[in-house]
Formats: C-alpha cells, sequence, structure tokens
C-alpha cells in the first residue's frame, strides 16, 4: 500500500498565493508598458556643441513582447523621432521599456539600426556592481572637457544601467531574451 503525503500532492495555500495569485494580480497594475528611446538630439547641423541628451516617448503596449517588437519596428521604420516638437537631428543610442510605475523592463542598445536587448542582472550583488560601475563612469564624465567625451562615458553607464532590470521583472526579461525572435 502507496501513501502519499500531503505535501506530495498539495501546495500549501500560502505558497500559491505567492507564486501564482500574487504575480497575477501585480501584473495588471503594471500596464501598459511604455516604449522610450534615449539619444542625442540637436535642433542645428548636429555638431557636438549644439546637441544634449533626450528620452522621446514612443508608445505603449500591453505586453513585453509587443513593446519589443513596437521598439524595434519603430527603429527600423527611422520613426522615433517625429511629431510637431521633433528635432532636426536625433540619434538614438538605449530603447527602454518601463511598466507604469517607471520600473526598467527591459533595455536595450542601439547598434547599426538594431535593438541589442540586454541582459537583466541575476542578483542584487551584481546590481550593486553595475551601479558602483556606472556611478565611476559618471563621475568621470564631468572631468573632460570636451562634451563628446562627456557624452560617451555617460553613455557607457547608461548602457551598463540597461541591466538594471527591476526585481518584479527581471524573470520575464531573462525568459523574454531566451526566445528566438528576441535574438
Amino acid at each position: 500500500m502507496t501513501t502519499f503525503s500531503s505535501f506530495d500532492t498539495f501546495r500549501p495555500i500560502s505558497q500559491m498565493v505567492a507564486t501564482d495569485v500574487m504575480p497575477a494580480l501585480a501584473r495588471p497594475r503594471t500596464l501598459p508598458l511604455r516604449v522610450s528611446c534615449l539619444g542625442t538630439a540637436s535642433h542645428g547641423d548636429g555638431e557636438a556643441g549644439d546637441s544634449f541628451d533626450r528620452i522621446i516617448p514612443l508608445g505603449e503596449c500591453l505586453s513585453a513582447e509587443d513593446a519589443m517588437r513596437f521598439a524595434s519596428l519603430r527603429l527600423s521604420q527611422g520613426s522615433i523621432c517625429t511629431g510637431p516638437d521633433s528635432f532636426t537631428h536625433f540619434r538614438p543610442r538605449i530603447m527602454l521599456i518601463e511598466d507604469r510605475e517607471h520600473r526598467l523592463v527591459l533595455a536595450g542598445c542601439i547598434r547599426a539600426r538594431a535593438i541589442i536587448w540586454q541582459q537583466p542582472v541575476a542578483s542584487d550583488a551584481e546590481a550593486r556592481r553595475i551601479v558602483t560601475e556606472a556611478s565611476r563612469l559618471r563621475g568621470m564624465a564631468f572631468r573632460p572637457s570636451e562634451p563628446c567625451d562627456a557624452r560617451r562615458l555617460r553613455y557607457r553607464a547608461a548602457a551598463l544601467e540597461a541591466r538594471l532590470v527591476d526585481p518584479f521583472w527581471r524573470e520575464t526579461a531573462a525568459d523574454l531574451l531566451r526566445l528566438p525572435q528576441a535574438a
């Protein structure tokens, strides 16, 4: 005769609430996801002296997968800086996906008109190391006399910070980057 313990067939209600119910309730409060692009803008001929950093809001999506597709589409179409308040020159650098509470869901560096989505940090310790290095780079950005050098250091810091996905979204982001279409 085989006997089963209650732990072999049933999960405690507290575990079900913590792993199934609470995340399902929290997720709708975080939607829609906001897609935006960080880049260098200018109204003139794009020379370094008159350019400045700008975040351009692109739109909202109801899922992270849709947000990734939307961001890639806008970049490939060259339709990031459009509208009445657009800039003559805009160089996209980093694509951002944030939830309603402004928590980072996923970010990617832009190279050759493609988004290279960054793998989220795996732990709080790794996040602390990235924050330390990004802070060091931002501190170095105050030293150069050339605005281009300072901007380059700030973007290196921002590229590192692209991995600082909010703990609520880390697992989702990591799962998304494992999918074939994310590559």
